[in-house]
């Protein structure tokens, strides 16, 4: 009599389990943290991919699969403060100008409960003075956010995301936000955050960007 066959159902996967885009986003995160550390501490040019491996608790191999090079490990940090900004622009509220809604909602990065990640995005602003490829990583970046102000600007507008009123304005939201940090990052290279500065760097953004953005208080009105 012939065996019968019996579906016992898919076989297990071996190996380690998938690394889920959030646990990618943390690691990225971290590796970060760790390679403006090392930027800081001695210079990007004296810091070595393996270096920022082994103070991450991660491999070469795992380095490099998250990043084309040592510079570009900024990048994760460098988003989380244009990821606020973001955020903070999503939720602006139709009723409210810009300035208003800037001085009640803004803050540098997302999660910034510690202020360690905005004094390491600041650390990194004020090495871009000094390191071509670390200002170069800093300018891609910015330049990928000019979409998003613009899909803000069209959403509240009611005109295409593309029209040259919203790109215009765009791109000096963009110029803006950059000058903001760049002084903000150099005020603070002393003493560190404060309240203080903290609030100027507030009100020195919230008040261009009125500017920028006024007669937007509602849709269709420019």
């Amino acid at each position: 009599m012939e065996d019968l066959m019996v579906d016992e159902g898919p076989v297990p996967r071996r190996g380690r389990p998938p690394v889920s885009d959030e646990q990618r986003r943390r690691q990225r995160l971290d590796i970060s943290r760790h390679a403006v550390r090392l930027f800081a501490e001695q210079g990007v040019a004296a810091t070595s991919g393996e270096q920022i491996a082994r103070a991450a608790g991660v491999s070469e191999r795992t380095l490099w699969r998250h990043f084309p090079s040592k510079e570009s490990c900024v990048e994760p940090l460098l988003t989380t403060m244009l990821d606020a900004f973001r955020e903070v622009l999503h939720a602006w509220s139709p009723e409210l100008d810009l300035t208003e809604h800037l001085r009640a909602a803004y803050r540098p990065v997302l999660d910034s409960s510690s202020g360690g990640d905005v004094e390491a995005v600041l650390a990194v602003v004020r090495m871009t003075r000094d390191e071509p490829a670390l200002r170069a990583a800093y300018l891609v970046l910015r330049e990928r956010a000019e979409d998003t102000f613009a899909e803000v600007l069209s959403e509240r507008t009611g005109m295409p995301s593309d029209a040259l009123d919203v790109r215009m304005r765009a791109a000096t939201m963009n110029a803006v936000l950059k000058v903001a940090a760049d002084d903000l990052a150099h005020a603070v290279a002393d003493k560190g955050i404060t309240p203080e500065a903290m609030d100027r760097h507030r009100e020195h953004l919230a008040g261009a960007l009125g500017l920028v953005t006024r007669g937007l208080s509602g849709k269709g009105s420019v």
